[in-house]
Formats: C-alpha cells, structure tokens, sequence
C-alpha cells in the first residue's frame, strides 16, 4: 500500500504473501542466544531485493536499533558495510559475536583450556555472593561454579573477539542454571525450579556456537561496526548510508535491562541493572517527559496519549515519551540516509487495558512529517505468534483464549529521502 497523503488509512491492508515466510529456517549463528522479538533474517533479503526493485545500489546498511545483530550478520553475509546502534550492552555483545569471523581452531584451543582451567578458579570465593540481586537467582553453588567459569574464560582467552564468543555463552546460560522461570519474558522466580548443571549447559552452549560458525562461516572482510549508543540523543555518524533496516522496540512490550538483568550483573556491565533502563526507548522508566514534548505530539500521538491518560497517567506518559523519540528516529534517519536512499521500520501495534496504542500509524505519520517520500506499508504475519497468541499471567505464551491476547501481526513501513520532494 503506497501513501500518497499525510492521512493515513491503513487498517483494511491484506497481508503480503511476498513478506510470510512460513517455511523459513534461521541459521544456528541467529539463534547462539535468546532474544526476545527478533524479526526474521530473510527481512534483509527483501528489504535488498526492494532496494534492488527501485534501482537503488546499496553499499552499506544502517539499523539504529540493531538489537542482537540480525541485520548486521546478513549484511556481511552479504559482503556489505554494517553501522548499528543500541543502547542495550548484552544486545551489543551478541550482535558484535554473531557478525564476526573465526578460526574453528583457535575456538578449540580456547575451549579445551577454558575447561582445563576450571578446577583451579573452584576455590575462590565468588565476589558475586555479596550481591543481593545474583543471590536472589542463584544459590552459592551455582554461583561458585559460575564464578570459576567466568574467571576461566576472563583468565584463559584475550580480550578481543574470542573472549567475547564465550562471554556470549556464558551469558546464555545464567537463564537455564538460574531459578528464572522459564521462557517467561519478565523477571519470575520459580520455586521449583533448580537450575541446570553450569559445566554441562556451557559445553552444549559452546558446542552449538561452534557448530554454527562452521554451518556458515563468515568469509567476507565488509566493516561491521556495532556500537552502543542511543541514536536517538547522540551525534550521527559522518558517512551516510544507502539504507536503513531497524525494528524499534515495542513501547509495552519488554524491559529489556530487566530482562538481561542476569547478563549485566554478572558481566560487569552494571552494578545495578535498574540504572540500564534510563534511556531506553519504550521503558516504563525513561526519563520524565515535558509538556511541550507532550503537545509537540502528531495527531495520532496525541489521541492515543489522551486515551490512555484517563486509564494510567504514568503509561501515558511512558507512551508519550516513546512517540517523541520515535519521532526523532525517524528524523534522524532522514539525516543518515544518502540521497534516494531506503528506510524500513518493522513495527508492531500494542495495547494496554483496552487502548490500542497504534505505533504504525504514529511512525508512518511521522515519517511523512519528517519530509520521507514513496512511503509504502505491507503487512506480514508474526508467525509463531498465530500458533500461541496468548500469554498467560506469568508472560509464557498460551493457546488459551481466556490469556491476553499479544499482536499476530507487524508492519514494514518503506519510506524514501528525496530532497526534491521536500513537503512544504
């Protein structure tokens, strides 16, 4: 559907066959950690195919909420240059793990004398058992066990990307040996729960990363710089780019520092995962809005926020806050894109408490605001989400239709910069 007017309608739009890919299969090097929402690998394939469609030659890539690196991995797949942003720095580690070269024997080497290693770290005496938060996970065994690890990894493997490689599985396996409940998105104790052998979870973990560098190695020597920032308040890069590819976070969906709470604490990242939330787009926690940010609000914007501040003020202003900084990702898009250049936002509605709070209006609107032209939107199924559309109570997705209904649907919203169509 092509938008061709600054009133946007929308809700009737059929579903692209063109953009369901119900056979689809992502490789291992996708799935070395969890992480919640990610959008298919192939998306990359068609926004390039799209780009290709439109006679555009694309160079290098931007995504300004790169995540867990799908779009940087594909891009250098595909030998092109890669730029992300994320504020998030368990989002960063993987995405910069994932988009790396290796040598499967160095891997090897690293891995026998991480484990070699091990018995000799057993006898320290963890700093981490003076920490309320990992207590409250974990019990001293798991983190004595733990602790060795760490410092095995730390101790046997230089900085660089290949301590990175095993600090990616580390941190994929504090969920499965903690008493976090499982598969839940938010952070649930589960009583029963007692934890998986740490020693053999980190060896299936790392087994499975190797197994997928060798299923595709990266062979190309295309620049992927991954950084953490918040594109929205920090300065643009000097080179600009032929397309953007981003997935913004979803404004009630996830807390993603509470979320990865267990990775930052034990991996240094913070001393207080609550202190990651500042600044994070779509966080019940951000920074307080103002009122002239409140009534700079497009329409959409405006009436959604109305809505919901007569259900709960404080998500209202959460809402408002995330619409705000949608707002500036669009502009900033605008501004790191090369003449005739591309950018695509996948994007999903939510709602809360019976508002439906319709970021795909929002950002189409703004997009247009923000002078993008050739604004297209297709419609696509979330398709794991058909099979459970539900989440129960404690988060874990249901089949049961008396749980929360969660979106089965998303956007892809294509939008071009072209200077000489600049909106009065």
């Amino acid at each position: 559907m092509l938008i061709t007017t600054p009133r946007i309608y929308y809700s009737n739009l059929q579903v692209s066959r063109d953009w369901n890919f119900d056979s689809f299969k992502e490789s291992k090097m996708h799935r070395i950690h969890s992480y919640p929402a990610k959008f298919p690998s192939v998306i990359v394939s068609k926004a390039l195919d799209y780009a290709k469609e439109k006679n555009i030659a694309v160079k290098n890539i931007a995504d300004i909420f790169c995540g867990c690196g799908t779009t940087a991995l594909e891009a250098k797949k595909k030998e092109l240059e890669f730029i992300g942003y994320d504020i998030n720095p368990v989002a960063t580690l993987i995405a910069k793990v994932k988009s790396e070269n290796y040598q499967i024997g160095r891997l090897n080497k690293y891995y026998t004398d991480i484990q070699i290693n091990l018995k000799k770290y057993e006898v320290q005496q963890p700093k981490q058992l003076n920490s309320e938060r990992i207590l409250y996970w974990f019990n001293p065994l798991k983190i004595k066990k733990l602790n060795a690890l760490l410092v095995s990894i730390n101790s046997t493997v230089p900085p660089g990307k290949y301590r990175n490689f095993f600090l990616c599985g580390f941190s994929n396996i504090l969920k499965p040996t903690s008493k976090w409940l499982t598969k839940s998105i938010k952070p649930q104790i589960d009583p029963d729960k007692r934890g998986s052998n740490v020693y053999q979870t980190f060896n299936s973990q790392v087994d499975y990363m190797i197994t997928a560098v060798k299923e595709s190695p990266l062979k190309s020597k295309s620049k992927v710089n991954i950084n953490r920032k918040n594109i929205i308040d920090d300065k643009l890069p000097q080179e600009k780019v032929n397309l953007i590819l981003t997935s913004p976070p979803y404004v009630t969906s996830y807390e993603y520092a509470d979320l990865h709470q267990l990775s930052s604490l034990w991996l240094g990242f913070t001393d207080d995962y609550r202190k990651l939330r500042k600044g994070s787009v779509g966080s019940l926690y951000h920074q307080k809005i103002s009122e002239e940010q409140i009534s700079s609000l497009n329409d959409t914007g405006e009436k959604i926020y109305n809505r919901l501040f007569k259900v709960d003020k404080r998500k209202a202003l959460a809402v408002a806050q995330y619409f705000s900084d949608l707002n500036k990702a669009a502009k900033k898009s605008y501004t790191l894109l090369k003449e005739n250049g591309l950018a695509f936002f996948v994007i999903g509605n939510t709602s809360y408490k019976g508002v439906k709070i319709d970021n795909a209006n929002f950002l189409l609107a703004s997009l247009w605001e923000n002078n993008f032209s050739d604004i297209e939107v297709i419609k696509r199924k979330i398709n794991l989400k058909i099979l459970t559309p539900y989440r129960d109570p404690k988060g874990k997705f249901s089949i049961n239709p008396k749980h929360r209904k969660v979106y089965q649907y998303e956007y892809v919203i294509v939008a071009r910069k072209n200077e000489n169509e600049k909106k009065n």
